[in-house]
């Protein structure tokens, strides 16, 4: 819709004004005419274009009405101020005439540009650059939080109000003020961009000192939006010129914060000494910011990171000979960082946020806080590497707020609505608990606000540890929907057991050569642990349920593997034997806890059993000692590991929401 602007004229007297291109100026010719006025015409230069409303063809002079009013427009910028002209004779009849109006014009071409189609390329004056839509045939501006850290001070560059490298640039999005005009604006005329003190918490805004020249330092940006800055007057360069501005996200989505933002350009007209100028013109652009981005188990990994501790020698091991089979990196965060806190996956979470003129990792740093919760912060966040956390401030703080319970799906379709990056996962408190342990609020809002991998609540309290990653990994595989669902299941480890009790190996030893050491009758005689494993299975179930509703699966693309379970004093429930299904998935190479399981001709029966289920999907196993080291510490491999995975092929703003 084009934007109109009212302009008073005075019969009997010279005004001047501002007009800008591509838009109307309206004029009501009936009250600015002289007492008497019955007839009037117009008069106008060649590059002024008008109409009169009511539309008549009828030649000049024309009856003047209530209502009447003159429209016009020019299509070009002046050259000089003042150089065009329209004039509006009144007549009190045909012969008689009473006054005259006129306007002198000067035309300026402004328009305020970002990426709206997301192409890379600013275009001029595109339509759609002051609203947001998502989708393939979407448009709207996108902004990345500069969450990573370019600077010397070791914190994230969007808690300062400078641009601390040249480098930093490329976390920003390019804003461009385009103008045309004359030489100088018309005395007192002033072009100011501006935001709403909401925004301002949201974003940040820089210019070049120098436009049109070389920069040579980075001292040549300034900040000229955010925070305590909500307006900026523009120098106006004349002639036709560009001026630059990078713009920085400085929050992310968030409860309260949709994660919409406006900047707008307004030209500000001078009325008379003493008062303040007004706004004649408004042009706005909308940024989104970009979603935090989770990496499901099926996306390629690119480096993968354990702690170092003095009793861990084993795991390490086997996750070197794996790391370095499989040909990925393996960062190693030693004691003097991890101060003992070997739970690699509870601290941190690995993730990206993209834009179309960049990407780059960012880290979720969890609230649990543990010994480990310098390393995110202090060796992760860099440049073009990313952080965000979330403090409660009025929750306690649970190990459910611990990231081995925060997981993500690879991309499913439920009931043709398409999830093209995965869903989240969260373990939770059962619906019906009063007194459960759930993830803080602060952390499921943020999760919600990203809004491009819609979260489902698992119900996991009934573990001690209380962990997603306790029952559930996904794996990838090469038919059906791309991966397979791997669910701890008690039932399909009792039927292991049974199976080896029935052929005769009732006496093989589980853990053998252990002070744990028990036989396959022993475990199968025991009716409490029966009992334990009866209800544990009855919530495996229950999320089982849950996983094929939300995911749209179907029982084929599940695979029940054999673990059971124990129960603690308040009866939540441990992994009785590593549990294998908290492993780590590199590519189609898995790094399983080594179960210790009875062996049957020299051959461990569960690992045996665990291979059996998943190398028809081309997947490879080894089996990695955490026994000491994790096990016992109630944790496994996926537990003590993380990775970083290479971000979806699938670009965000074109989900259908």
């Amino acid at each position: 819709m084009v934007q109109q602007r009212t302009e008073r004229l005075e019969a009997g007297r010279t005004s001047r004004a501002v007009y800008v291109v591509g838009t109307e100026m309206v004029v009501d010719l009936h009250r600015s005419a002289p007492p008497g006025s019955k007839l009037f015409e117009i008069q106008c230069t060649p590059a002024v274009k008008y109409r009169i409303t009511p539309s008549t063809k009828d030649p000049f002079p024309l009856p003047l009405k209530a209502g009447t009013s003159l429209i016009f427009t020019m299509d070009k910028a002046s050259k000089d101020v003042n150089d065009n002209k329209v004039s509006v004779t009144y007549f009190g009849n045909k012969s008689e005439k009473l006054d005259k109006a006129i306007l002198h014009l000067t035309a300026l071409d402004i328009s305020l540009d970002v990426d709206a189609d997301r192409d890379g390329v600013i275009e001029k004056n595109n339509p759609n650059k002051g609203s947001w839509k998502w989708g393939p045939d979407g448009h709207g501006a996108i902004l990345l939080v500069n969450c990573d850290a370019e600077n010397y001070y070791k914190v994230p560059d969007s808690e300062l109000d400078k641009i601390s490298k040249r480098a930093d640039l490329k976390d920003m999005s390019r804003m461009l003020l385009r103008t045309s005009g004359p030489a100088e604006l018309p005395k007192g005329y002033k072009l100011t961009l501006h935001i709403s003190k909401s925004t301002a918490e949201n974003i940040g805004v820089f210019q070049e000192r120098t436009a049109g020249i070389k920069i040579s330092s980075i001292s040549d940006y300034s900040p000229v939006l955010g925070r305590d800055k909500l307006c900026h007057i523009v120098e106006y360069k004349g002639g036709t010129s560009e001026v630059e501005f990078y713009v920085e996200g400085r929050r992310f989505p968030d409860e309260g914060f949709k994660g919409l933002v406006t900047i707008n350009l307004s030209l500000l007209e001078p009325i008379s000494k003493g008062f303040p100028e007004v706004p004649i013109f408004t042009d706005t652009v909308m940024f989104r910011v970009a979603p935090w981005i989770m990496t499901p188990n099926t996306l390629n990994p690119v480096e993968v990171f354990v702690c170092s501790t003095q009793d861990n020698f084993q795991f390490l091991k086997g996750m070197r000979s794996l790391t370095a089979r499989t040909g990925y990196k393996l960062n190693t965060c030693f004691q003097y960082m991890n101060r003992g806190d070997r739970w690699m996956q509870d601290e941190l979470e690995f993730g990206y946020i993209q834009a179309p003129h960049h990407c780059f990792p960012v880290v979720f740093d969890s609230p649990r806080d543990g010994d480990l919760k310098d390393f995110p912060y202090k060796e992760l966040m860099g440049p073009d590497f990313g952080y965000v956390t979330r403090v409660s401030l009025t929750e306690n703080v649970s190990s459910l707020d611990s990231f081995g319970n925060l997981e993500v799906s690879p991309p499913v379709t439920v009931n043709g609505r398409e999830y093209p990056l995965g869903r989240i996962l969260i373990g939770c408190a059962f619906p019906t608990a009063t007194k459960g342990r759930n993830m803080t609020k602060v952390v499921q809002d943020f999760l919600w606000a990203q809004k491009v991998q819609e979260p489902i609540a698992l119900f996991s309290d009934w573990l001690f540890v209380g962990h997603v990653d306790e029952f559930m990994s996904f794996v990838p595989a090469p038919d059906r929907k791309g991966f397979r669902l791997l669910l701890a299941s008690p039932d399909a480890g009792y039927k292991v057991f049974r199976r080896l009790q029935k052929d005769g190996h009732g006496k093989a030893k589980m853990f053998e050569g252990m002070k744990e050491e028990i036989s396959v009758d022993d475990i199968l005689s025991n009716p409490q642990l029966q009992e334990a494993n009866d209800f544990v299975q009855s919530c495996i179930d229950w999320n089982r349920d849950v996983l094929k509703r939300e995911l749209g699966l179907e029982d084929a693309d599940i695979i029940d593997l054999p673990i059971l379970f124990n129960l603690m004093k308040d009866m939540r429930a441990v992994a009785y034997y590593p549990d294998m299904v908290n492993m780590i998935v590199l590519g189609k190479n898995l790094g399983i806890p080594k179960p210790y399981g009875p062996k049957v001709g020299g051959r461990c029966a569960l690992e045996a059993e665990m291979c059996s289920l998943v190398e028809g999907l081309g997947l490879s196993c080894t089996f990695i000692d955490d026994f000491a080291s994790y096990h016992k510490l109630l944790g496994e491999v996926h537990c003590g590991s993380n990775v970083r995975r290479e971000p979806f092929a699938y670009k965000w703003w074109n989900m259908k929401l």
